[in-house]
């Protein structure tokens, strides 16, 4: 019989949770709510990104073109994926072209939807009958999804799909794990997890580490023999009627999962790549790495040196963000972007692009050479140290960078408000982070597959280590695992002090 895409029986556990605790899901639903709605209403955020997706959802509409407006025309573009735009398109064609606020609270009730499946996913994870419950809790009350649930960004569909391919993937492999097989039910449920990690994918490109780790995870299952509680007796019996047949079958649809997977996935990416070469007649299945078009200058050089010192977030507003356009303060610059080798070389490339503010293949060229030099001089540190340290601002630090808080907050100047804003928020992601690793190192037994979530987190940790902008929000898209995590060690402590 055929099975819808979500199976039945998955909605009537989602509401059966919420059916034996409506009154708590309902206060905390009501919570949810009023903090969204208080950034909704006082911080609603519109960045120069937000007005390229509205610019490119816009022309679609209106003009049926995929492009952005320069000098009065319509330029097709590839430089952003569609997912956003066609979001935004949505939208507009119901409620009219340009009306933020009706994504910004489509984005609100979104992000609901994504604490319950998030709730799910720590029903289906954690062994703690309190963890759906605390899951929700904390996704529902947590600022940081709330924050950008008011932003005219891609985090919020990027969260809210990742929570979803999980969730999919995780109720996928406890039907093999089952004995059900690839026929029966999971398929649906893998079908599921592929079309959401093809929307993240759209969304951003590096939506497409979700699939590798499901992939990985996936590959690294099959050598596994343990799984049904039956097969495994029988393969360690040696019993071939028993064991061998059904360890054959687990790894076969084991195999057909991580195929349907990959194909519902990367399947969207078939008609944007087509649509590039025939509109722009060159091969581009993403976007470009720096959203530039192809005669833009690529400042690489430029990227590169800023590498070989940047750890933190304030650099990026203070000297990334400023160029090409603006000035660079070298009195801003950390300490190590100075050192030797080449402080002198260093000191008067930044004096020779700040009278024209402008960068050039050759001043882009000038500052390569001073990359190559530091890293020949600072391997250790190119390569792993400043790599660690940016992951670490971006797991670690205050997740202001929407609001009006100074991102030197520690200094405390004349916005003491506002730093103490950031320094709440700050402890706040401290909290979240600790309990999840508390998880994690205390209660491991307890936590259904870790290895697919750990490894997300894991593959995603070492990708944003590679970039030169260390921004915070882009661990938002591990935050599913992290409340997951977080609500298993604190739903085995409310089970142990309240009974259940």
């Amino acid at each position: 019989m055929a099975r819808s895409l979500v199976d039945s029986r998955y909605i009537s556990n989602v509401l059966g949770m919420l059916r034996e605790y409506r009154r708590f899901f309902l206060w905390a639903a009501l919570a949810g709510l009023t903090i969204r709605m208080f950034f909704l209403v006082f911080v609603p955020s519109v960045t120069d990104d937000s007005r390229v997706y509205i610019d490119l959802a816009t022309n679609w509409l209106q003009h049926g073109v995929y492009g952005q407006t320069q000098s009065g025309q319509v330029l097709a573009i590839d430089t952003r994926l569609p997912g956003y735009p066609a979001f935004l398109a949505a939208i507009f064609s119901v409620f009219g072209v340009g009306n933020i606020r009706a994504v910004l609270v489509a984005q609100l009730l979104l992000d609901m939807v994504t604490c319950l499946v998030i709730a799910d996913l720590a029903r289906r994870t954690a062994s703690s009958r309190a963890a759906g419950r605390v899951a929700f809790a904390l996704a529902s009350t947590c600022p940081f999804l709330a924050n950008y649930a008011a932003s005219a960004l891609t985090e919020t569909l990027e969260i809210f799909f990742t929570a979803v391919a999980l969730d999919c993937a995780v109720a996928g492999l406890d039907a093999i794990e089952n004995g059900e097989g690839i026929a029966t039910t999971s398929w649906a449920y893998w079908t599921a997890a592929g079309a959401a990690i093809g929307a993240c994918i759209l969304l951003r490109p590096d939506g497409g580490i979700l699939l590798a780790a499901v992939g990985i995870y996936l590959g690294i299952a099959m050598t596994r023999r343990r799984g049904n509680p039956v097969i495994a007796k029988g393969a360690m019996r040696g019993t071939p009627s028993v064991g061998a047949p059904a360890i054959r079958a687990r790894i076969s649809s084991l195999v057909v999962a991580g195929i349907l997977v990959a194909a519902v996935a990367l399947a969207p990416l078939v008609p944007w790549t087509i649509r590039n070469f025939r509109t722009l007649h060159h091969f581009m299945p993403l976007a470009p790495r720096y959203a530039n078009e192809p005669e833009e200058l690529t400042p690489r050089g430029f990227n590169r040196w800023v590498k070989t010192w940047m750890a933190e977030y304030v650099s990026v507003e203070d000297i990334y963000w400023n160029v090409p356009g603006d000035s660079i303060d070298a009195g801003k610059l950390p300490a190590r972007a100075l050192d030797e080798p080449g402080r002198d070389a260093t000191l008067a490339a930044i004096a020779d692009y700040n009278q024209s503010q402008e960068l050039t293949p050759e001043s882009d060229a000038r500052f390569a050479q001073l990359a190559a030099e530091r890293i020949r001089a600072h391997p250790v540190r190119y390569y792993i140290v400043l790599p660690v340290l940016r992951v670490a601002d971006m797991w670690l630090r205050p997740r202001t960078e929407l609001l009006s808080a100074d991102p030197r907050w520690w200094e405390f100047n004349d916005e003491r408000r506002e730093s103490a804003l950031a320094v709440g928020f700050g402890v706040l992601n401290l909290i979240y982070v600790l309990a999840a690793l508390l998880a994690i190192t205390r209660g491991r037994p307890q936590l259904r597959y870790l290895g697919l979530m750990g490894g997300f987190v894991l593959l995603r940790s070492v990708f944003l280590g590679t970039i030169e902008n260390p921004e915070p929000r882009y661990t938002l898209e591990c935050f599913p695992v992290l409340l997951v995590w977080a609500a298993a060690f604190l739903g085995n402590k409310w089970e142990r002090r309240m009974g259940g």
